[in-house]
């Protein structure tokens, strides 16, 4: 989430480029909710991790959608892998609540 907005899984290539270029030099969170069900009620909680992208170069956004083609992530990206390396600035909170999980 970025300015109230939810930012989900991108539609395509350009949509997962426009995403990344959103989120470049910017602080979002990623929130994680879970709800157990069970015989007596339920249980809900949920877990935020404040996420600092560096400014990318369009080139290094484009390198990053063409090789990993990150359309099943949301946020149009996975903490794990290249991007992770060199477009994440810092994250405060749990890392493996942002990680995309295989």
């Amino acid at each position: 989430m970025i300015d109230n907005q939810v930012i989900g899984k991108p539609v395509d290539r350009d949509h997962a480029i426009s995403i990344l270029k959103f989120l470049s030099g910017k602080k979002h969170q990623v929130i994680t909710g879970v709800v157990i069900l069970h015989a007596g009620g339920e249980i809900a909680f949920a877990d935020t991790t404040e996420v600092s992208f560096y400014e990318l170069t369009d080139e290094q956004i484009i390198f990053y959608v063409d090789k990993y083609e990150p359309y099943d992530k949301a946020g149009a990206y996975a903490i794990q892998e290249w991007i992770g390396v060199i477009g994440i600035e810092s994250v405060n909170g749990d890392f493996y609540n942002v990680m995309d999980c295989l």
